[in-house]
């Protein structure tokens, strides 16, 4: 059957009410224009014909019950469905503190954005007909009550039984963390490991298994369209930090049963307080980079010395902003070769060198 729909992501907005905004001198993200940002991404989209808005997780701050029902109120309040899961962010903690709400709370605030069974964090909803959404948590606990990025067990055993059960309907899979990595070695690197899922390989064996092409995620704060084995991984920017991105996209299935999605990304140009947010963002960014270089340069695969990273990262200022803008080419030829050639693999390139700009604007065929 044919189907054609549009939407629009949104992620990592990061909300948080003025009187809750905490302050850490190196952090990347400008929280100060989390709500400011978000209803200047609402004024363009209530202009739209939607048919649903997704929200890829990290709504808040870090999980306070202000943000959270600050949220809840404003999504109420538009003119098209919309759907979220929870980030690391909203969920911090096991149980609730002085700060977060407790993992078990999140689907009581958000009970008209997916979550009808209120006990559990995750959903199968038909959002269109034909069209199927789930939503799943990729936030879990270990015995010390730390945070990781995997689908228990139970979920993940529900999800086996949802998917076996659904035929003839186009399925959408949205979860914070990455599936498919968006960056080089993801898994394995020491930095860039925390945004993938622990246990990706498994949920893309099962997604393939049932006919899954498209995922859509958030967490890296990167704009990446990323494809293993003819799955797709779409990570959204966030709405908080350089570049400021949203995207919205369109969905076709032809009557021959080709599968487009279209893909155009937008950036805020501006808010009140930062009335040219894209130049002064991309610096806040660059001002903030140096301790970060250090550690990608000093760890492996570089393991570079201390004095040679210090050397380098200069140069290095603006890699991270590069990297999230999407679509970006990252070449030093002054660069020692070994170190020249890493990070050129963080570009939008093919293996064979190719620049591939698809990570904002692009026409993808999904399926035949």
């Amino acid at each position: 059957m044919d189907i054609n729909f549009r939407f629009a992501i949104v992620s990592d907005l990061h909300i948080g009410l003025p009187h809750t905004i905490w302050d850490h001198p190196s952090r990347f993200h400008l929280v100060e224009v989390s709500i400011p940002a978000f209803e200047s991404v609402l004024e363009h989209l209530t202009q739209l014909d939607l048919d649903f808005l997704l929200i890829p997780g990290d709504l808040t701050q870090h999980g306070e019950p202000e943000n959270h029902a600050w949220l809840a109120k404003r999504l109420s309040q538009l003119p098209f469905p919309v759907y979220v899961v929870p980030g690391n962010h909203d969920v911090p903690v096991l149980m609730a503190n002085e700060q977060s709400i407790a993992f078990a709370d999140f689907p009581h605030y958000y009970r008209q954005f997916g979550y009808k069974n209120l006990d559990q964090c995750y959903y199968n909803h038909q959002i269109l007909p034909g069209v199927r959404l789930i939503g799943l948590n990729s936030n879990s606990y270990d015995h010390q009550g730390k945070q990781i990025g995997r689908l228990d067990d139970h979920q993940f055993r529900w999800l086996e039984a949802e998917l076996g059960a659904i035929t003839d309907e186009l399925v959408l899979v949205m979860i914070h963390h990455n599936v498919v990595e968006h960056l080089p070695d993801q898994s394995d690197h020491p930095m860039a490991n925390r945004y993938m899922l622990e246990n990706a390989p498994q949920l893309l064996d099962l997604l393939r298994k049932h006919g899954v092409r498209l995922v859509f995620t958030g967490h890296l704060h990167v704009q990446d369209v990323a494809c293993a084995d003819g799955i797709y991984d779409i990570t959204t920017g966030s709405l908080v930090s350089y570049p400021h991105p949203y995207r919205v996209l369109e969905f076709e299935r032809d009557n021959i049963g080709r599968e487009w999605l279209q893909i155009v990304s937008h950036r805020v140009e501006s808010v009140p307080d930062f009335p040219d947010l894209q130049q002064s963002s991309r610096q806040w960014m660059g001002d903030r980079s140096y301790p970060f270089l250090i550690k990608l340069l000093t760890l492996p695969p570089l393991n570079l010395p201390l004095a040679q990273a210090q050397e380098l990262a200069p140069d290095l200022r603006d890699f991270w902003a590069t990297i999230a803008d999407g679509d970006g080419v990252l070449d030093y030829p002054e660069f020692p070769l070994e170190v020249r050639h890493y990070i050129q693999k963080y570009g939008a390139i093919t293996h064979t060198g190719h620049p591939t700009p698809i990570d904002n604007n692009s026409r993808l065929l999904i399926g035949d």
